[in-house]
């Protein structure tokens, strides 16, 4: 057997080590706490349709579910997530806010952006801002870039959400021109398992805020949290709405609701709950 031909190890890669399950069990499963599992898989299509699956025959909330690698991993508008193996984070968690109303479960995606950019500012010691509605930025030569992306999905009596961060992604092994890594982006630390710990940790403490307020977005600090993150806010940007309509505006606010309203150029504010954002002025460089 030639060299070539021999099997991959998982320590194959030795800049991207495999996740230690045991040492993350021990660092975020504790009694009372909002995370009452986590598994680590090699190799899966989705996380996130793994623990939809999981959750039409019963999960209990606080589920994650890690992978090394995801081949089907998905984004909005059904994008396609991909990233080699051990590069990034991957995972699911599974919520169940049955105690607060329904119309305000709408908050959930941002409310994980807010975690994410929150943990990963602090276990990577790198800037981040956020894009309406799921996208985590860094800044990268000047130009900020997407970094990472988060999906949430009903799914059972709760709700799957699912987050990729790019990691350790060198510049040729890039999906799109328009994204980063943390490593590009200067990180101090791209140590999986401490990034991982930090935005799970980030997620519990916004996720208690957000339910002891009963869903509320102002009452609980999330609003103005992710205002004050939100990099599409004071922008020019373009949205792309449900039904082919195309609109161009100032982003101006986000509601109590978690949409983004836009002021248009004829003094209008258009409430925009689902849609596709590009920012076309503000951004150094290029668009985002």
């Amino acid at each position: 057997m030639t060299p070539s031909d021999a099997p991959q190890s998982r320590w194959s890669d030795l800049d991207r080590p495999p996740l230690n399950v045991a040492a993350l069990r021990r660092g975020l499963l504790r009694p009372g706490g909002l995370w009452t599992s986590l598994d680590v898989v090699e190799t899966i299509g989705s996380t996130n349709s793994e623990l939809a699956l999981r959750a039409a025959a019963g999960l209990d909330e606080g589920t994650v579910l890690v992978a090394e690698e995801q081949t089907a991993g998905r984004g909005r508008l059904d994008r396609t997530w991909t990233a080699p193996a051990r590069s990034g984070l991957f995972f699911s968690v599974y919520l169940k806010p049955g105690d607060v109303p329904a119309e305000r479960w709408g908050w959930l995606p941002l409310l994980t952006g807010v975690a994410a950019a929150t943990g990963l500012s602090k276990s990577a010691g790198v800037d981040t801002a956020l894009k309406w509605p799921n996208d985590v930025l860094v800044t990268v030569g000047g130009v900020e870039r997407k970094a990472g992306g988060i999906l949430a999905e009903r799914a059972g009596d709760g709700v799957v959400v699912g987050m990729g961060i790019n990691v350790s992604l060198r510049a040729d092994e890039l999906p799109a021109p328009t994204a980063a890594s943390l490593a590009l982006a200067g990180a101090v630390s791209t140590d999986r398992e401490t990034l991982l710990r930090g935005v799970l940790r980030s997620l519990e403490h916004w996720y208690g805020q957000w339910r002891a307020a009963d869903g509320d977005a102002a009452a609980s600090g999330l609003q103005a949290a992710y205002a004050a993150g939100c990099a599409t806010l004071g922008r020019t940007v373009r949205a792309q709405l449900p039904g082919d309509r195309t609109v161009v505006a100032e982003a101006v606010a986000i509601d109590g609701d978690g949409r983004l309203i836009l002021s248009t150029e004829n003094g209008l504010q258009e409430p925009v709950s689902a849609g596709d954002i590009v920012h076309l002025r503000g951004v150094e460089g290029g668009l985002v």
